[in-house]
């Protein structure tokens, strides 16, 4: 077990995988507030579809733009980046059968999140907060709003920080062989991005809170801040790419024993995610004319399809790890690998309708979305939410929510009490999704 103390970690009973009791502790915190997150954003879903319903048309303009925000953030960041988090811990600790790097960096990068998550929660349903997830100026919230995604985003950071530091003591240490596995190199992915992502916050950020104290007369540049701003609101869901793929493979092994065909090829694309993802930013400032057409074209064209060619990389390799596996189980039949495949069990059914939903919904509208032509006439439209919605939601959390079916077992030692209405959610949850958003885009 390298140089991990007796003390200090356990085995799992049901995996055999080592778990470090220090990490556990921190994928425990994470993950449970991070689920908070996801309940809360929820919550404001719920009220966000009476208020569009025309016939209930629930809140006024005042409450709709509270609760967007409120959705917004939790959905968007809170949920997505706390789970995150947990990942981060689980693939630097028990996949590479090593320790927590530093508990006092995981107590700072928790503490510092959850004070950032209440600070914004309190300023948005304060109604001092009315901005929505972009909060773009001279649009002004109240100061605790923009210390809150500060602090958060310095937790974060820390998180990310100590990542790093457990994969270099696992390989000081040669707790495993060779290089490391594929799922915490797509965790590492998401970590390098997470790192320009947050620069790009603090960039944007702090001067916005110093106007917002009076240390600064006037507030940035309105489209200085968009241009920078998107270099935290969309890179932040590029982190999300990497992390979700990582769990696909991830949860393919785990539920039918798939192995990658080509580890090569699926480190090559990462790769390409960490270099071309990023620009899939370009998008929502196609119709901005603070930025050249040269910098439009180069972003929705050449380099947007080298990002594309990752995900399409991915999309073809899991399916086929999974094949593969499934016919050395000897499964025959042109189809039957997949009809015959696991879908009684809550963690495939959701990662290969993550994958689905994902590839299809997501890949489609935002590969057109992504075209200066068509991104003109869409812009600023329920075409763009219907986009990430399938992204966002149908790919990154229905993978997360697959993901916590086993984590919760592997590192919460519980069991689920009703297992009928597991096996029905990743397909409820699915089905919705991709309703909301076929209705959201032709409306586009």
């Amino acid at each position: 077990m390298g140089n991990m103390k007796p003390e200090k970690m356990r085995v799992c009973a049901t995996t055999g995988l080592p778990v470090c009791l220090n990490a556990e502790l921190f994928i425990k915190l994470n993950a449970v507030f991070g689920v908070v997150s996801l309940l809360i954003g929820a919550a404001a879903a719920i009220l966000l579809a009476l208020t569009r319903w025309e016939a209930v048309g629930l809140l006024k303009p005042i409450g709709y733009y509270q609760v967007i925000t409120l959705h917004g953030l939790n959905m968007l960041i809170f949920w997505i980046l706390f789970m995150e988090m947990a990942i981060l811990y689980f693939c630097s600790t028990t996949l590479l059968n090593s320790r927590n790097f530093s508990n006092a960096l995981s107590w700072g990068q928790f503490l510092l999140m959850l004070i950032g998550f209440g600070m914004v929660n309190y300023s948005v349903l304060a109604e001092r907060a009315l901005v929505t997830m972009t909060s773009y100026v001279p649009l002004e919230a109240g100061q605790e709003f923009y210390l809150g995604l500060i602090l958060f985003a310095v937790g974060a950071l820390l998180g990310v920080v100590n990542f790093f530091g457990g994969l270099y003591i696992a390989k000081r240490d040669k707790t495993y062989k060779g290089a490391i596995p594929l799922v915490v190199f797509g965790a590492l992915a998401a970590a390098i991005i997470a790192v320009f992502t947050i620069v790009h916050g603090a960039i944007v950020l702090i001067p916005t809170w110093l106007w917002s104290i009076g240390v600064l007369e006037n507030p940035p540049d309105a489209a200085w801040y968009r241009l920078i701003w998107w270099g935290l609101g969309h890179c932040s869901q590029q982190i999300n790419v990497c992390a979700m793929v990582a769990v696909w493979y991830f949860l393919a092994t785990l539920t039918t024993g798939a192995k990658p065909l080509n580890q090569t090829v699926c480190r090559f694309a990462f790769l390409m995610y960490i270099l071309f993802i990023n620009l899939a930013s370009a998008h929502h400032l196609l119709v901005d004319p603070g930025v050249g057409s040269g910098w439009k074209m180069w972003n929705t064209s050449y380099a947007l399809y080298l990002a594309v060619l990752a995900s399409m990389i991915h999309g073809f390799t899991v399916p086929a790890s999974v094949e593969a596996a499934q016919r050395k189980k000897g499964i025959g039949g042109l189809f039957g690998w997949l009809t015959r495949a696991p879908w009684k069990d809550p963690g495939f059914a959701a990662f290969f309708l993550s994958l689905v939903i994902f590839g299809f919904g997501g890949g489609i509208t935002g590969v057109t979305l992504g075209t200066h032509q068509i991104n003109i006439i869409a812009h600023n439209t329920l075409r763009i939410p219907g986009h990430f919605h399938v992204t966002v939601a149908g790919g990154t959390s229905l993978a997360f929510m697959g993901l916590a079916y086993y984590v919760v077992p592997l590192i919460f030692r519980k069991e689920y009490a009703l297992k009928k209405l597991v096996r029905l959610q990743p397909y409820v949850f699915g089905f919705g999704i991709c309703l909301m958003a076929i209705g959201m885009t032709p409306a586009g």
